[in-house]
């Protein structure tokens, strides 16, 4: 049956011939086909409250192109919005990203922003002791949390596209640095890295490095500070009178600085000097012998005369009054944050309204509620606490409980509290910007002494000056103090940029890990494209090229002393030899301990000896019978001292030149003699395989992997209660501030019980391990175990709480808890390990859990994502 089509009328295009488009609808077909052209970066760009800059758009546009991207900019410039890029190209691509941070607190701040952005689903978290939705298509984590995913070859790996590294710089660390280099080489050559940096001096060098391991890099570079930082010393005669402002730098006709020193200010700090020395009687002291006007002896108050400092409160007060807060006052020590609190209460500052105050309150117990028993918020002194914030004044340091410093982070965040005093790991990544940034002093203790600030500090710290789409400028503060000079504040702010160098060292962990998945030879190969390694190539050319020249020069220096008689070279070096055995041999014999002195005085008979043939050699050599003899020692006196010159460049060539690769052998020999490894040549090739104890090793993650590798294969741990075992590990952790700790106030049991033993036998197998180094020619860095806080984790995984085991203690609750976390991460792995611990070791995990669960309880568990 034939089907029937209804009629229809014919319209302009059935006669074949295509109609004129209107330029209405030749302009929609224009801007849809543009728009279905457009790059994702265009669409993201369209997402996104404000235009992007000229660096974000570069590297946007690389990495949807297919590149690594090394972007390293000012704090403040938007480094952020790339790598929100590169999540959200993850997701037009149907593929993973993982955002990593170097510390906690910024994994939880990342981590909500993107909760924010593409909801609970979509987004997980990983920091060792948190996990939550793990298998998600964006996850944010810790540095280390993906090293040991790429070690473990986790299936949560698949499918993964792209990776953030913040903070990238951060691989100068020397603690922590080196698992930076460790992601960026053993990542999947698949995977797009976005590396988000500090303006560093040698970025150029660091993004060449990260394209030989990782192929074409994308190095994007912005000097911009999105707001302007304008430089200030503040400095008061005396507490008589009001704090004064300066700028650092003179100012041109229009109102913009220059690079040079302002000399109202620095003709103001004379003026302050000279009146102080008037008050002291020291206006004109006689130089004779340090004698006074008088001719009496000089006190000693009038040979230092100092500026006043003002005080932090009179500080905050006059930034106040200039309307130049909201501040982050950076003060470089813990107590001293706290003391600041404490003056500026002390002093009856209010930088509050009432309804902010009312608010504040309201936000804090919102926080706190169901977090924190009351008990522990009387530890914490969370009444004072929460008055300051009322007040307008927080401290934030490491000293802190996370949540208490979560708190701070919101509440300045929006504008509720106007003073944060705090230590510099403030300055690492959070997003906490204020209108202006003080510095109390231009110094810090670094652990082992008072040391300035590197520019490179400075330019982190005052980073935080200007907020964004909020001030036109941003203030630079520094406090007037013992030693200051206005000198030392310009040669830190006109450096903008610092070198990045290498911290990465091969570790007993890796080497293992190395091994596990690739032969002997290949892992060297690995470790050859570490950073660290580049570096030392960099400067092994110039060396290089250094000891080409010389070995010209010395060809050339032979052929003019060439000498009928004999070997003119040969008679240099027997000199060179017995001025070495003359001199430094015979040094180094007077400074040797010998068992007996007979033993020394056979030595000594020994070196003679050896002497008294070269004096022989020389004399009898029949260059010395040349009638041109002193001509040819012109030449020679330069031959001789250009080749102890080429002697010492080529020691310092071979220590660059597979300088890591060495250190790794190093570590696999003592590896082998302990028996974490067992060498397998093959037709003369060297190759390791991993025991059981070496796959132990694998998972154990501490800085003393090894000691507590030892520590389990020896039985150490084995009849230990649960408690008792988180003692004793504690010490493996624990770094005591400025000398303090050692030794507990107690060990449980008493100095002869259980763990005193133990904790004896922990020590030996440390100081073995130690001596292994030492041996093998490998610096270690670490201290001595510190055992100053098994009481407090004895007793707190006992069940105490936490103002019990904080009493009488010099600990802070945020101490207290990093502390009891980084156990909880190493309870965690010896339990993860139970399948290569051996059946005589089976007890042990089963008690780590029990470990584990007690301390990682109440405060301790506390993550702060919730």
């Amino acid at each position: 049956m034939a089907r029937h089509h209804r009629s229809r009328k014919p319209s302009p295009d059935d006669t074949g011939e295509e109609r004129e488009l209107t330029p209405a609808e030749r302009y929609a077909r224009f801007d849809r086909v543009k728009r279905q052209r457009r790059s994702i970066a265009a669409k993201f760009a369209d997402t996104l409250p404000f235009e992007l800059d000229r660096f974000q758009t570069d590297a946007n546009e690389a990495l949807e192109q297919g590149s690594n991207v090394l972007v390293a900019a000012p704090t403040g410039a938007g480094k952020t919005v790339v790598a929100d890029f590169a999540v959200y190209l993850a997701q037009q691509q149907n593929a993973k990203a993982f955002y990593t941070t170097p510390i906690k607190a910024l994994s939880n701040q990342k981590y909500h922003d993107l909760v924010a952005l593409y909801g609970p689903d979509k987004v997980g978290l990983l920091t060792g002791d948190t996990s939550i939705n793990s298998e998600a298509d964006i996850v944010v984590m810790t540095t280390e949390v993906l090293r040991n995913m790429l070690y473990e070859h986790s299936t949560t790996l698949q499918a993964l596209r792209y990776v953030v590294l913040d903070e990238v710089h951060y691989l100068a660390d020397r603690f922590r640095g080196p698992v930076w280099e460790e992601v960026i080489i053993h990542l999947p050559q698949s995977v797009r890295i976005v590396g988000l940096s500090a303006t560093v001096s040698n970025v150029e060098d660091f993004a060449d490095w990260i394209a030989s391991v990782r192929g074409e890099t994308k190095l994007v570079v912005s000097e911009h500070r999105p707001v302007p930082l304008e430089q200030y010393v503040l400095v008061q005669r005396d507490p008589r009178t009001e704090p004064e402002l300066f700028d650092l730098y003179r100012h041109d006709d229009n109102g913009r600085p220059t690079t040079k020193l302002n000399a109202r200010l620095t003709n103001r700090l004379d003026e302050y000097m000279r009146r102080e020395q008037r008050r002291r009687g020291a206006e004109r002291p006689d130089r004779r012998k340090g004698r006074g006007r008088h001719g009496r002896p000089e006190s000693r108050s009038a040979r230092q005369v100092e500026r006043y400092q003002p005080k932090r409160w009179a500080v905050v007060d006059e930034l106040n009054f200039l309307g130049m807060l909201p501040a982050i006052y950076f003060i470089f020590s813990r107590n001293g944050c706290d003391e600041a609190v404490d003056q500026c209460l002390d002093a009856g500052l209010r930088l509050t309204s009432d309804d902010e105050a009312l608010r504040i309150r309201s936000i804090v117990d919102e926080m706190i509620e169901g977090q924190l028993t009351h008990d522990d918020l009387k530890t914490l002194h969370f009444a004072r606490f929460r008055h300051a914030l009322e007040e307008g004044f927080a401290a934030h340091h490491a000293g802190m409980v996370a949540l208490f410093k979560q708190i701070v982070e919101r509440l300045f965040e929006e504008g509720l509290i106007k003073v944060v005093f705090a230590t510099e790991t403030l300055a690492l990544g959070i997003n906490m910007p204020a209108r202006s940034v003080v510095i109390e002093k231009l110094e810090k203790y670094d652990g082992t002494g008072i040391v300035g600030l590197t520019p490179g500090e400075y330019t982190q710290l005052t980073g935080r000056a200007g907020r964004r789409g909020i001030d036109t400028i941003g203030n630079a503060v520094v406090v007037d103090h013992r030693g200051f000079t206005p000198e030392t504040a310009v040669a830190l702010s006109s450096k903008r940029v610092y070198p990045l160098h290498s911290s990465f060292k091969p570790t007993f962990n890796m080497a293992v890990n190395l091994l596990n998945t690739s032969d002997y030879e290949t892992a060297r190969i690995t470790l050859d494209h570490s950073f660290a390694q580049w570096e030392a190539n960099e400067s092994a050319w110039q060396i290089e090229a250094r000891i080409d020249a010389l070995t010209a020069a010395l060809a050339g220096y032979a052929e003019a002393m060439t000498c009928e008689y004999g070997d003119f070279t040969d008679l240099l070096r027997i000199r060179m030899q017995l001025n070495e055995l003359q001199k430094n041999e015979r040094r180094k014999l007077k400074h040797e301990v010998f068992a007996t002195n007979a033993d020394k005085s056979r030595a000594f008979r020994r070196l003679d000896a050896r002497i008294a043939k070269l004096k022989e050699l020389e004399h009898d050599h029949p260059c010395k019978q040349c009638p041109d003899f002193q001509d040819h020692m012109k030449w020679g006196h330069r031959w001789m001292r250009e080749t102890r010159e080429l002697e010492r460049l080529r020691q310092r060539y071979d220590s660059r030149t597979g300088s890591v690769a060495r250190q790794f052998d190093r570590i696999c020999e003592i590896l082998d003699r302990l028996g974490y490894l067992e060498r397998t040549d093959h037709d003369g090739v060297r190759d390791y395989t991993l025991t059981e104890q070496g796959q132990l090793l694998r998972r154990l993650y501490s800085e003393r992997d090894l000691v507590l590798a030892q520590a389990i294969t020896e039985g150490v741990l084995d009849d230990l209660s649960a408690p008792q075992i988180a003692a004793l590990l504690s010490s493996l952790l624990y770094e005591a501030r400025r000398g303090e700790g050692g030794e507990p106030r107690r060990y449980p049991g008493g100095p002869h019980g259980l763990v005193a033993q133990r904790a004896r036998e922990l020590k030996y197998l440390d100081e073995q391990v130690l001596v292994l180094c030492e041996d093998a020619g490998m610096d270690s860095y670490l201290q001595p175990l510190d055992f100053g806080i098994v009481d407090i984790i004895y007793d707190w995984a006992c069940g105490d709480s936490l103002a019990q085991v904080l009493e009488h203690s010099e600990l802070t609750g945020g101490d207290f808890v990093r502390n009891a976390k980084r156990l909880a991460d190493v309870l965690q792995q010896i339990a993860v390990a139970e399948p290569y611990m051996g059946e005589q070791h089976a007890m042990l995990a089963a008690r780590a859990r029990e470990a584990f669960d007690a301390v990682n309880r109440g405060i301790v568990a506390y993550s702060g994502v919730d």
